[in-house]
């Protein structure tokens, strides 16, 4: 006799639904899946370059205001390069002093500084122009670039 013969006859259906439940729920889960993978966010990409920034903030702007402030880009464009450039080569400084051997924490102190330096530049430059660009904009621009990125939470659009 094996076991078999002992298993009362009523459990026989049971293992049927067992087996149906068992198979939907692993549907359930492949679909899921399935759904997770083809609407999964796109990972956020992040670019450096100011011009690329400057672009995904002028395309939410109202048109008229998004032309004045790529016309400031276009008017300021060497002075931004090359503030960017600047920036770009002091960071590439610090990284260089960082994989020297021996370290020397004077160098990279030194290298941090000029990097401060660069980055304040950049920042002076880039405000300028959106100072200048604002100064023309309408009011509904103004309040696009406060409220920038446009689905972050702000006071105004609450």
């Amino acid at each position: 006799m094996t076991a078999t013969h002992f298993v009362p006859a009523a459990t026989r259906g049971s293992s049927r639904w067992l087996l149906l439940g068992s198979l939907a729920l692993n549907l359930f889960f492949v679909g899921a899946g399935v759904a997770l993978l083809i609407r999964a966010p796109a990972a956020a990409s992040w670019d450096r370059n100011v011009f690329v920034r400057v672009e995904r903030v002028a395309a939410t702007l109202p048109p008229s205001d998004a032309d004045i402030l790529r016309g400031q880009i276009k008017a300021n464009y060497a002075a931004i390069e090359d503030a960017q450039k600047n920036y770009r080569t002091a960071q590439d400084a610090i990284r260089e002093t960082l994989r020297q051997d021996p370290f020397q924490p004077d160098a990279i102190r030194a290298a941090m500084v000029k990097t401060r330096a660069a980055r304040q530049a950049f920042d002076q430059t880039i405000q300028g122009v959106f100072a200048g660009s604002a100064a023309q904009m309408s009011s509904a621009g103004r309040h696009a670039l406060a409220d920038w990125p446009p689905d972050r939470k702000t006071a105004s659009n609450q």
